[in-house]
């Protein structure tokens, strides 16, 4: 008897990101980020698996909880005076929204059921105004694919240059971030079109600068600038720029 995969429909990303949550039984307020990301991606990769289509809010969430997760990886900075960690939790506003979702989603069911209790209605769901598809974004190529080429950079790394040798020092020296970054993948974009992925961390000297770089990587493609695609399976992953 061939396997059979049964999924559950859900109205939007963070229907399914709630839904997971809730299901794993955990504080919304202390989301275990790698877990519920992993679920999140194979829930996906399941939808493609029975040949649905994923729409491109739930190709941005992915991105979203990827970009969180990376920013986890990051060594948090020590406040000098009382030795407390200075950083915000990368899941702040992600909870943030979370919680509002929560609260729309208790008030709509008791308007739901107000309404059914006095007349039949037939519900729309809300709209994408954003009419942009998946396939503008990531092209013949999965999340996975981009996990996975992230991954190999970062063991590239490490077979490379032993981690422990003077890295307090270089995180003091290293005063650029994500939006850096973002510009400068810009300006490499802007000299030709297309850029490979491998050659986009090429000149990365220490783990951090290869994270942030991933998150600048995340956050253009989150906001439609850059298209990712393979030419062909297993094949290098190439970064297309979608602005003028």
């Amino acid at each position: 008897m061939p396997y059979q995969i049964k999924l559950q429909n859900f109205e939007g990303p963070f229907d399914l990101l709630f839904h997971l949550i809730e299901k794993a039984e955990v504080d919304i307020y202390d989301i275990p980020i790698a877990e519920i990301t992993n679920q999140y991606l194979e829930y996906i990769n399941k939808m493609r698996s029975i040949d649905l289509d994923v729409a491109s809010e739930f190709i941005l969430m992915a991105a979203t909880l990827i970009q969180i997760k990376s920013k986890m990886l990051l060594p948090k900075e020590k406040n000098p005076l009382d030795g407390t960690n200075e950083d915000a939790d990368p899941r702040a506003e992600l909870i943030e929204k979370l919680i509002e979702y929560k609260k729309f989603k208790e008030v709509s069911g008791l308007f739901k059921e107000s309404e059914e209790k006095s007349m039949d209605i037939f519900y729309k769901n809300a709209e994408i105004i954003d009419d942009i598809e998946e396939d503008e974004i990531l092209l013949n190529v999965s999340l996975n694919d981009l996990i996975t080429a992230f991954n190999d950079i970062i063991e590239r790394y490490k077979s490379g240059i032993n981690e422990d040798v003077h890295l307090e020092e270089q995180l003091i020296r290293e005063e650029f971030t994500v939006y850096d970054k973002i510009l400068h993948i810009k300006q490499r974009l802007n000299n030709k079109n297309e850029i490979s992925f491998s050659q986009l961390f090429i000149s990365n000297t220490t783990k951090f600068e290869i994270v942030i770089t991933f998150l600048a990587l995340l956050e253009l493609m989150r906001t439609r600038e850059i298209s990712i695609y393979q030419t062909k399976s297993y094949g290098e992953i190439i970064i297309r720029r979608n602005f003028s």
